[in-house]
């Protein structure tokens, strides 16, 4: 049975480059089967058969002088989106799992005023996403969290050395032994939401990061509002949040 890489074997079904197939493969978009490729240079039989995710487009939903509200999809880096847009600064970013609105500056003083509000907690952020476990009575997460950047960020409690996070989580849906939450972010920290629903044993799906078994194409986790500086921003659900399986 012949063998050869991943992304050497990919790159001829799909007639691309070699460097584009590893860039599917490296941004999670290559699947065979139910089964995500995540080792581009990993042996593979030449004769299998690779399914590739296809990704939504990038939709504005608003632009005025100084400011950009987008919906990101999944599997998109916010700064490649920055990389889009001329002259636009990301005011903050998404992970590249997670959809939903992502907001950039259009000019240096819109973007300072935008970074102090976040500092003085001025912004109200809502996120959606879906969990193991049935969750049922809303909760306030208020745990300390430090990140280690060392390759790819990662994050925890961290009572001693943390900076203060808090969240608050609460239950819209349950399907099976699954649960759709709505959060709500009083701080910012690095993977916050999925650190502490973990924490509290309702790890968000697809996140094998961070304690989940169950398996998704992504982190089961959308962006679904922004308030700040007078303006209010949301992002409609995706197929994948709005009705698990």
């Amino acid at each position: 049975m012949d063998k050869d890489q991943a992304f050497k074997v990919l790159a001829q079904q799909l007639e691309i480059s070699n460097k584009k197939a590893k860039e599917l493969i490296d941004k999670g978009l290559v699947y065979v089967g139910n089964y995500k490729v995540k080792i581009a240079r990993g042996l593979v039989d030449v004769e299998t058969k690779f399914r590739v995710e296809e990704i939504n487009e990038v939709k504005i939903i608003f632009e005025d002088d100084d400011i950009i509200a987008v919906d990101k999809p999944a599997f998109v880096d916010s700064y490649d989106i920055q990389d889009s847009i001329e002259g636009a600064t990301l005011i903050h970013r998404l992970d590249r799992d997670t959809s939903g609105v992502l907001l950039l500056a259009k000019n240096e003083a819109f973007l300072n005023r935008a970074i102090e509000a976040f500092k003085q907690r001025k912004v109200t952020k809502k996120y959606i996403a879906w969990v193991d476990g049935i969750f049922y009575e809303e909760e306030t997460i208020d745990e300390p969290i430090s990140t280690q950047k060392k390759g790819k960020a990662v994050s925890r409690i961290d009572k001693k050395h943390g900076k203060r996070a808090v969240s608050i989580v609460r239950p819209l849906e349950v399907q099976g032994k699954k649960s759709k939450v709505e959060v709500e972010i009083e701080t910012g920290r690095t993977h916050q939401i999925r650190v502490h629903l973990s924490h509290i044993g309702y790890p968000i799906i697809g996140d094998e990061l961070y304690g989940s078994f169950t398996r998704s194409k992504r982190i089961l986790l959308h962006a679904s509002s922004i308030a700040l500086l007078g303006y209010s921003f949301t992002a409609r659900e995706p197929k994948d949040i709005a009705r698990y399986k």
